[in-house]
């Protein structure tokens, strides 16, 4: 759904909106794999783990990009809880670079998100990374910069869900998101979406199986061209 993630909830909430981790319902694992053909060094590597902790629910998610040359590692944990109308949550992270020749560089840094359900139709999302701007070097003040993310969603329909979204780092320009998710069968979704600076499209499908959820997206970068993405997640025990 063109990467918005401001209003997504699901364990996957650890590495996008830490505030949609509050609808876990049952203990999960899932593991993603982001690949570029054209560019290998730029795929990418995720996993999580999710559970309900009787008020909220908490989980832990590792995160790596790059390859031996260049490379960014994230391992985050965060907590989440439905507050009325809003989930609200919030993590910590700590981030690791390493570049060859320049050796490896880490810092701890947070982030807080949530989640409002305006009506049973529309939300709003909001997402507050890298609050603190940490400094990754004293010889040269680089620090990790702050994102901010704000999107809405739209349930236009039973089985057609839309949302949009806008993101600012703090010193590039903003990046324009939007997807829509369109349910064919009970268990089995199709989804597209575009971005806009830079520009992208996006295509894929999710199907929904007992104990399992199997996802595939595409996407076509205007610099990277082809990118393919699988995703599987594992229910360990019932929903609550």
């Amino acid at each position: 759904m063109g990467n918005t993630s401001s209003c997504h909830r699901s364990e996957w909430s650890l590495l996008t909106n830490i505030g949609g981790l509050a609808e876990v319902s049952s203990i999960s694992v899932s593991f993603s794999q982001y690949a570029v053909p054209s560019f290998k060094p730029f795929n990418r590597t995720a996993a999580t783990i999710a559970a309900p902790v009787g008020v909220g629910a908490a989980g832990a998610a590792f995160f790596r990009f790059g390859d031996a040359l260049y490379n960014e590692q994230l391992i985050s944990a965060g907590y989440s809880n439905k507050f009325g109308l809003a989930s609200l949550g919030l993590k910590v992270n700590y981030i690791q670079y390493y570049a060859e020749g320049f050796g490896r560089s880490g810092a701890f840094t947070v982030s807080f998100g949530g989640i409002a359900e305006i009506t049973k139709q529309f939300s709003v999302g909001a997402i507050v990374e890298n609050i603190n701007q940490p400094t990754l070097s004293t010889e040269t003040e680089s620090r990790i910069p702050t994102r901010f993310m704000v999107g809405t969603e739209f349930k236009l329909s039973k089985k057609v869900l839309a949302i949009t979204e806008l993101e600012k780092e703090l010193e590039h320009d903003p990046v324009i998101r939007a997807g829509i998710a369109y349910e064919l069968y009970k268990k089995l979704t199709a989804r597209t979406g575009f971005n806009v600076n830079p520009q992208s499209a996006f295509g894929g499908f999710g199907v929904k199986l007992k104990k399992f959820t199997l996802d595939y997206a595409f996407q076509f970068h205007e610099y990277l061209g082809a990118a393919h993405q699988a995703t599987v997640r594992v229910s360990l025990t019932k929903n609550k």
